[in-house]
């Protein structure tokens, strides 16, 4: 027990902090329907542990992997040619594939609902834009669902929520949570027997 202690600690530590972390986004959302979910920031070979503690806090898990679902981000559509042509190569791969599109403006916003996608993620912007975005997306894609991620704090996170998005997820759950301090004490059973016996 004693050999094993510091890395079974290191696991409860950090694991536990990253539930308690999910636990205090989710309570300052409560009441709104968005869920918390996090992000493939994740430290390797722990991923699974990782999102089962944010499971355990009360968020929900985005992607395990790149296959759960299709995400193309400014790199993507970069290397692709443009919006249409990422999304166009992504449906050819992998009809199936749910698909999200990463979008840092309200001008990406206006070219990415025009087509058949399941979700949006709005990256770094404001209460402003995102409320703008919301409308947006009622209006042009009613069944595109919105994500938000970036910036995301418990600060701000209810603001955010009560924008009108139904995602909202946050890189800090696995990566910057700060640990739990819990510590290990062996008990001597006999002496403490003794002791208790000697008082009485």
């Amino acid at each position: 027990m004693i050999t094993g202690e510091r890395t079974a600690l290191n696991f409860l530590q950090h694991l536990s902090g990253v539930a308690t972390l999910t636990s205090k986004f989710v309570e300052k959302v409560a009441g709104t329907g968005v869920k918390i979910i996090d992000t493939r920031k994740t430290i390797p070979g722990l991923r699974g542990l990782e999102k089962y503690a944010v499971k355990c806090g009360g968020g929900e898990n985005h992607r395990m992997g790149l296959w759960d679902m299709i995400l193309i981000k400014d790199n993507h559509i970069m290397a692709a040619g443009g919006i249409k042509e990422a999304i166009s190569k992504c449906k050819m791969q992998n009809a199936k594939c749910k698909t999200e599109v990463e979008v840092k403006s309200l001008d990406e916003l206006d070219e990415v609902i025009k087509y058949p996608i399941d979700r949006v993620m709005l990256d770094n912007m404001s209460i402003t834009q995102i409320k703008e975005a919301v409308k947006k997306c009622k209006m042009q894609n009613a069944k595109c669902k919105i994500e938000v991620s970036g910036g995301v704090n418990l600060d701000n996170v209810r603001e955010i929520a009560e924008a009108g998005v139904g995602y909202i997820s946050v890189g800090a759950l696995t990566h910057s949570a700060p640990a739990i301090d819990i510590s290990l004490k062996v008990k001597n059973d006999i002496n403490d027997k003794v002791k208790g016996g000697l008082k009485k």
